[in-house]
């Protein structure tokens, strides 16, 4: 089908450039080529997101946002003995990031390659000791695949502190529609309205419709400004999270009722319901306790908004994650479907 064609390409393409917090200018460049491709009209904003407009016959807006920054690391220290102390950006737990391959970008643009590994990683050197030994910052390094025997070797490489470090999402699409992947969230929902807006750009439509890419979710503050005028309602498509005592489903689109900045519209929450009842969208309603989105920082940047948060399915979320192509149809069928109601 030549959605999963897309959405694969997309996916592919968008896994490929790395994209922590703070270092977008690579992704935001495909980005940007993308749009101009589909003649789509955008802008950016000071902060370096993206906003694509597509113009209704009312100015009152309806937008559609995901994130595209990703969780990753950064350089705090160099130890004496060549390895890196490294700090994360976002949400991960250090014990997802063990033997993971990795690459330090140096100021330089250089690449360097080295593996996440804990202060005591054999069991055959530290015993029992390397099994029970608190993932944390504190015994967690960064070991480089380099000749380097001290700090000033590294400091040869040019690395310094606050270089980036970009771990490996390792995406594997099967024949089977599993997708497995880190930087599901968010990449998936960017690939899903990119695909949406495709759809969108030749069809009519009551309300003007805007695409936010935004790029500083991850540490909660993507869409608190440079949003447009006449926005009335601003939906987040961003990942559902299966797992234990949840309703959420990797195969559906997942509706969120309330995450940790509270409930969101309850009028839209329903609209959307019933839109994947009428349409026979798969669609599954949940709660995440420990959650937040780029509708909800709006919210909390003070923005006057009607609010909404869907997505695919994303299990392990801030790890090594999954989701189906059966739910980025579902999500990719309520965001087209919703974007034509007046």
């Amino acid at each position: 089908m030549e959605f999963e064609t897309n959405i694969k390409t997309y996916l592919k393409e968008l896994m490929a450039i790395p994209s922590p917090t703070g270092y977008h200018g690579e992704v935001m460049t495909y980005i940007k080529t993308e749009l101009s491709r589909l003649g789509i009209a955008y802008k950016e904003t000071n902060k370096g997101a993206v906003l694509a407009t597509l113009p209704g016959k009312e100015p009152q807006g309806r937008l559609f946002s995901a994130h595209v920054d990703t969780l990753g690391g950064m350089v705090k220290s160099v130890k004496s003995k060549g390895s890196l102390e490294f700090t994360l950006i976002g949400g991960y737990m250090y014990n997802t990031l063990e033997s993971e391959n990795c690459e330090v970008r140096t100021g330089s643009g250089k690449l360097i390659s080295g593996t996440v590994q804990t202060t005591m990683p054999s069991v055959h050197i530290d015993g029992n000791n390397a099994r029970t030994l608190e993932r944390n910052q504190e015994h967690m390094e960064i070991i480089l695949d380099e000749r380097v025997e001290n700090a000033e070797d590294v400091a040869k490489l040019g690395i310094r502190v606050g270089d980036f470090v970009f771990m490996d999402p390792k995406l594997r699409i099967l024949d089977n529609g599993f997708i497995k992947s880190r930087y599901l969230d968010d990449k998936a929902s960017v690939a899903i309205l990119l695909e949406a807006m495709a759809i969108l750009r030749d069809k009519p439509r009551t309300k003007t419709l805007h695409f936010f890419i935004s790029n500083y979710e991850e540490v909660g503050h993507g869409a608190k400004a440079a949003l447009p005028d006449n926005l009335l309602e601003f939906i987040a498509v961003d990942m559902g999270a299966p797992g234990n005592q949840q309703n959420s489903s990797e195969f559906k689109v997942n509706i969120c009722a309330k995450d940790s900045s509270g409930p969101y519209d309850y009028a839209l929450r329903q609209a959307l319901e019933n839109l994947c009842e009428k349409e026979n969208i798969p669609y599954a309603t949940d709660i995440y306790p420990y959650y937040g989105s780029d509708a909800s920082a709006a919210l909390g940047a003070g923005h006057d908004l009607i609010t909404g948060l869907i997505g695919p399915g994303v299990f392990a979320s801030h790890g090594y994650e999954r989701t189906h192509m059966d739910s980025m149809k579902a999500t990719l069928d309520l965001v087209v479907a919703y974007a034509q109601e007046p």
